[in-house]
């Protein structure tokens, strides 16, 4: 699996009639450094480049002219060189009775992928795509289903937090665990981490940002290296090579022991927990036995688990754990003084649950 991706974005632009100059002019996929350039070749200084940019990302402007503080000479500099920007647009949403909200989202070439608001606690947290679709093929995930559209470019994930914030205001919490697999959109994802992250946009802070694979051992490696301390989320969902590859496709490449490793390493390089992500399937992985396979696997790890209740959906041949077993095998993960936590179903009724994504849309 490539993690080097931005080729394989540019051949879908490429193939689907689009310009990748015109991709490049677009000031929404940029970073704040990467605008400063801009706003330098067409005379500007870096005061040029604050306005562009928190205009593009906190103002969510659809087009330069309301950019407004820009001059209109700025603003008729960039235009003739071809710069523009984009916005996602909401095409739907639905809200469920415990206040979670789902989003499908339109792109410019209308690709659509949903997002997730949930608000908990006196937090809101933004659950974003990654990608349209996701050839991870996990087989208790309905996103998996769908498989693979394309890669979404930062502007366009970023845009799924600005335009749920202008909703419904400010934005505690961005988790990337939407549709899609971050590490297969390695260089993109990266980016939007760097947007969202920026002290001139929306300004959030590492450890507000989770970034979750399925484990790709190559994108935990490199994450260590880019100086960006967002939080780390490895989905596990079992303990047994073999069980695991039955119901994640990616698990028949990458082993256990090989994210383990990397795991290590990354934790070597960053000194931060890693929150392990375990989905209860009825009868597949979540019996007490499985539960002390954890411990085993995770002995030397500086290590959090995130129990989730499986969320059904038609056709997926999977039941819930009940929630007795849930507890038994928590309090197994907890007297081995592993921080536990269970992700209980939220927005059920609209389909906007883990694992559900990509529902609406069809």
């Amino acid at each position: 699996m490539p993690l080097h991706i931005s080729r394989h974005l540019i051949d879908f632009w490429r193939n689907s009639g689009f310009n990748t100059s015109q991709m490049d002019k677009n000031l929404t996929n940029m970073t704040f450094e990467e605008i400063a350039g801009v706003a330098a070749a067409v005379g500007g200084k870096k005061p040029m480049a604050r306005a562009i940019f928190s205009a593009v990302q906190l103002g969510d402007v659809a087009q330069i002219e309301e950019i407004a503080d820009l001059s209109q000479k700025a603003k008729e500099a960039l235009s003739q060189r071809g710069y523009f920007v984009s916005r996602v647009r909401v095409v739907d949403q639905q809200v469920d009775p415990d206040g979670t909200v789902k989003y499908l989202f339109e792109m410019e070439d209308e690709a659509r992928v949903e997002s997730v608001l949930m608000q908990l606690n006196g937090r809101t947290t933004v659950c974003l795509s990654c990608q349209v679709g996701c050839r991870m093929g996990c087989a208790f995930c309905a996103t998996g289903r769908m498989g693979f559209g394309r890669h979404l470019t930062a502007g366009e994930m970023a845009g799924q937090v600005n335009r749920i914030a202008a909703d419904c205001g400010p934005i505690d919490n961005v988790v990337y665990m939407g549709m899609g697999e971050p590490f297969d959109n390695y260089e993109e994802v990266l980016r939007s981490l760097r947007i969202l992250h920026h002290y001139a946009g929306r300004n959030m802070a590492p450890r507000r940002l989770t970034v979750s694979t399925c484990g790709i051992p190559e994108g935990i490696i490199r994450l260590a290296d880019e100086g960006l301390p967002v939080n780390l989320a490895v989905s596990l969902h079992s303990a047994d090579d073999q069980r695991r590859g039955e119901i994640m496709a990616s698990a028949r490449r990458y082993s256990l022991a090989a994210i383990i490793a990397a795991v290590k390493a990354y934790q070597a390089k960053t000194r931060r927990r890693v929150m392990f992500e375990y989905c209860l399937l009825k009868g597949i992985n979540d019996s007490a036995e499985d539960a002390r396979a954890i411990v085993a696997l995770l002995t030397d790890v500086n290590a959090s688990v995130n129990l989730i209740e499986f969320n059904e959906f038609e056709g997926c041949g999977f039941q819930t754990a009940g929630r007795m077993q849930v507890q038994v095998f928590m309090d197994i993960l907890e007297q081995a003084k592993i921080t536990t936590t269970v992700r209980y179903k939220r927005g059920e009724t609209i389909q906007a649950a883990c694992g559900q994504l990509g529902l609406l849309g069809r």
